[in-house]
């Protein structure tokens, strides 16, 4: 007969904790207990385990081969008690707990403020924990765990994964006013044949969707300037490196009339990139996930100013 093993959820959390920091103080720190307490308790859940989870080194700490093997089914254990805690609140009509959110930066900064306070209002029980990463990152990072959804820029790897669209939002073009096009009444897509054009450096999947924009106008990318951000963009376009193109709620989040730009659109050219909300298809709060992204689409349809559309 194999011996009881006393292992609690906490023990868990621990380990999680650990594993994913990668040392001892910062587990504590992140989950807000004494390194003492921590190392005490992983103590015990080797004992229970009969198995050594982490090496201490110099720079933290290493999950052992029996650790790597227990992270994902660990996981699974997190993620099955949510699921129970989640379907007994469901029988009280509430919505409740902290998610983790993974947002693009070129997105997340100037859709959030338009919709988190409502979305506040709507759910007050509902906390959403923000992170910023790259669209590859949170794929990756949603497929861990780290995040519980992600609002990204399509396309998004749907294996294991359930997407909801959300909306469609166009790019403008940005020019400085010195610049010869500036004061073009129209400008088409043989004005911009062989013009500079600055984009994101190229870890940024913004990067490959205007070079691929820039490919159908016959424009180059300047690969010698890359921005790291969608301001230092702006800023560049200032000191005259080039144009750009800028998505439609940045330029209505940060730009004003009496900036130095002209903003306008290339006539007869679609240019626009697809957002989504996604989560793995088998969270168990995918019935909240649906019922917040019915609630952004609602919500951005009352941003006139950024010109976007609805997806389904």
């Amino acid at each position: 007969m194999q011996p009881k093993l006393n292992v609690s959820l906490r023990q868990l959390e621990y380990f999680k904790a650990i594993a994913d920091v990668g040392s001892f103080r910062g587990a504590a720190e992140r989950i807000g207990v004494t390194q003492p307490t921590l190392t005490a308790q992983i103590a015990a859940l080797e004992d229970a385990l009969g198995i050594k989870l982490f090496e201490r080194t110099r720079s933290g700490a290493t999950a052992t081969v029996a650790a790597r093997e227990l992270i994902p089914v660990c996981n699974r254990i997190q993620e099955e008690v949510q699921s129970f805690m989640d379907t007994a609140h469901g029988f009280t009509g509430g919505v409740t707990g902290t998610y983790r959110i993974g947002v693009t930066p070129t997105l997340g900064p100037y859709l959030l403020p338009q919709v988190l306070p409502e979305i506040h209002q709507r759910f007050q029980e509902l906390r959403l924990f923000v992170r910023e990463g790259v669209p590859a990152e949170l794929n990756r990072d949603l497929r861990a765990t780290k995040h519980d959804l992600i609002l990204s820029t399509q396309p998004i790897a749907e294996a294991g994964l359930e997407v909801s669209p959300l909306f469609r939002e166009p790019l403008k073009l940005v020019l400085p006013l010195d610049h010869r096009l500036s004061h073009k009444s129209v400008i088409n897509r043989m004005d911009l044949v062989g013009e500079e054009v600055l984009t994101l450096d190229e870890h940024h999947l913004y990067h490959r969707q205007v070079t691929e924009l820039c490919q159908t106008l016959g424009a180059n990318t300047r690969r010698d300037f890359e921005g790291t951000s969608l301001d230092t963009l702006r800023q560049m376009v200032v000191m005259g490196m080039g144009i750009t193109f800028l998505p439609s709620l940045y330029v209505a989040s940060e730009i004003r009339e009496s900036d130095p730009f002209r903003v306008t659109d290339v006539f007869g050219v679609n240019m626009y990139r697809d957002h989504a909300l996604a989560w793995r298809s088998r969270s168990p709060a995918r019935p909240l996930f649906r019922r917040l992204a019915q609630t952004v689409r609602e919500l951005v349809s009352n941003i006139p100013s950024a010109e976007l559309r609805l997806l389904y």
